[in-house]
């Protein structure tokens, strides 16, 4: 492993180690607008949710590492304390890294970009009318993080009021993940794209008490077939299976047939065994899977 000093690097190579390891990251297309009406529209990628309540946005328009200049979007915050924070889909990915483009003050993006203005309700700037969800929001902090090339500006913004498109909404009226068709920045010019192909669930223990790795046998935890992402399903699971239970499993006939293949060769055994909880861990079968494991352990 290579071990990297900050304080010996440049802010432009930090920044590429960074970005390229902290990612994805949700995009904040912020829309905002200075004391003379002048309208700005910028991405920004170090923007995320952090609170519920109140409901709080912050995001980032850092000083440029190029020259230590400041954005348009930092000004405008400080002139007019109000911004829309829009987010970014698949279908508008393109026009949205137009957008960044360092036009001159006074030069609207929502123009050069081909985007829709949308007035807004409660707040001044207006918004993208192409984003799925639109978030007027009113700001309540920025904080400097320092006066350097690439020092970050927190934008502390307060949620007013939420924009939803109807067609990216379940029966339940809620946002169905896989229609939003959200994108998200890697490093460099690198982006991801959250495709229903590209989803899976992983279960939260908000209510449970997983047993967790530990508590599995030796010959499970250094399983040269379970991955870690095995051993954290397994661990999830609240309490661990009888032993009336796992012995019933061996009429089980694909157990059977390992059983029947492998008699008196226990190392095929236990690994064949492990290679079926695996298929089975795959098809989140995990309670089975987990008595597959303990039949040999």
């Amino acid at each position: 492993m290579v071990t990297i000093n900050t304080e010996e690097l440049s802010a432009a190579q930090l920044q590429n180690y960074m970005q390229y390891a902290i990612a994805p990251r949700p995009i904040c297309f912020a829309t905002t607008i200075d004391a003379a009406g002048n309208i700005n529209l910028s991405p920004f990628s170090f923007f995320n949710m952090f609170s519920t309540n109140p409901p709080m946005v912050i995001f980032s328009p850092a000083r440029r590492v190029r020259d230590n200049t400041t954005k348009h979007t930092l000004e405008n915050i400080l002139e007019v304390k109000e911004c829309v924070v829009n987010i970014v889909n698949y279908a508008m990915v393109q026009q949205t890294s137009l957008a960044s483009t360092e036009y001159a003050k006074g030069i609207n993006e929502f123009e050069k970009a081909g985007f829709t203005m949308q007035p807004s309700i409660l707040v001044t700037p207006p918004r993208v009318a192409e984003a799925p969800v639109q978030m007027e929001c009113v700001v309540k902090e920025v904080i400097h993080l320092g006066d350097g090339p690439g020092a970050g500006n927190l934008v502390l913004a307060e949620v007013k009021l939420i924009h939803i498109k109807e067609e990216i909404l379940d029966e339940e009226g809620k946002i169905d993940q896989a229609k939003i068709d959200l994108v998200a920045r890697l490093g460099g010019d690198w982006y991801c794209r959250v495709t229903p192909e590209s989803l899976f669930k992983v279960a939260k223990p908000l209510t449970t008490l997983g047993i967790g790795v530990d508590a599995l046998p030796r010959a499970v935890r250094e399983s040269y077939v379970l991955s870690g992402n095995d051993l954290g399903k397994l661990g999830n699971i609240e309490v661990l299976p009888d032993a009336e239970a796992v012995e019933q499993l061996r009429f089980d006939p694909a157990v059977k047939d390992i059983m029947d293949a492998t008699i008196g060769d226990a190392n095929n055994r236990q690994r064949e065994l492990h290679e079926l909880a695996k298929m089975l861990l795959a098809e989140n079968r995990v309670e089975e899977a987990l008595k597959v494991v303990l039949l040999e352990s």
